[in-house]
């Protein structure tokens, strides 16, 4: 596909997802009707100046709108070298919210270096279906900055600034396929904070018993709770 449907794909998929009918949103960037459906359908370039009247508009970040190839912006080895998300463009985050008894899968989207050690990053939470991961549930924009013995993931909800949340992982300088972390954040069912583990992974995950079992906070996790008065994930 080309460019231009790429970006009219998104677009379409973020005013969907704000509930925005087409001629709501012409109306904000003072477009016609016609024209955003032609932006949609990738019939005709965005120019920059629309590109950003529309990400205001919907209140996204730009960037969410802009199509990077499936590599994106890999995580480049460095001195604070992260074996675990070395070369990773996007990974994968599993949650098992016990409120609704269900799986919540996350996407996390390298966008670009920030700083020496951190990456722009945006997190889509509790979708049905990878191939449209960006029509979510909620998304989260942050960073991602790697230290000597631990990687801190931080996030703001998009749509609820109050909501923010963080991802602690420990010794992501060991290469393996998945690891271990501690994700809180806070709670709107019911309105609480909350802790609890997440599993990262560099490649999608198949989602048996088994596997959510191991979301769950098993018998040694509450032995470990109980001994420290924490919740403490390794």
């Amino acid at each position: 596909m080309t460019v231009s449907q790429e970006v009219g794909k998104k677009l379409n998929t973020f005013r969907k997802a704000r509930g925005m009918t087409l001629e709501a949103l012409a109306r904000q960037v003072c477009k016609s009707k016609s024209t955003l459906s032609k932006y949609e359908k990738g019939d005709i370039s965005l120019d920059l100046e629309t590109l950003y009247d529309l990400a205001q508009a919907l209140g996204v970040h730009v960037e969410q709108l802009l199509y990077v190839p499936p590599e994106r912006t890999p995580i480049r080895d460095s001195a604070v070298s992260p074996a675990f998300f070395k070369g990773l463009s996007r990974f994968y985050g599993y949650i098992f919210d016990g409120r609704a008894n269900q799986l919540i899968r996350c996407v996390f989207d390298v966008l670009a270096p920030s700083e020496e050690n951190g990456y722009k990053i945006m997190m889509y939470m509790n979708f049905q279906e990878y191939a449209h991961y960006e029509d979510c549930e909620n998304t989260y924009w942050g960073y991602i900055e790697h230290f000597d013995a631990l990687t801190r993931i931080t996030l703001t909800n998009q749509d609820t600034p109050m909501e923010q949340a963080s991802v602690q992982v420990l010794a992501s300088y060991l290469d393996s396929q998945t690891k271990w972390g501690l994700f809180t954040g806070f709670s709107s069912r019911p309105m609480m904070p909350i802790a609890t583990k997440i599993l990262l992974s560099k490649q999608v995950i198949k989602e048996d018993e088994e596997f959510l079992k191991s979301l769950k906070i098993s018998r040694e996790d509450i032995r470990i709770l109980k001994l420290y008065n924490m919740l403490s994930i390794t």
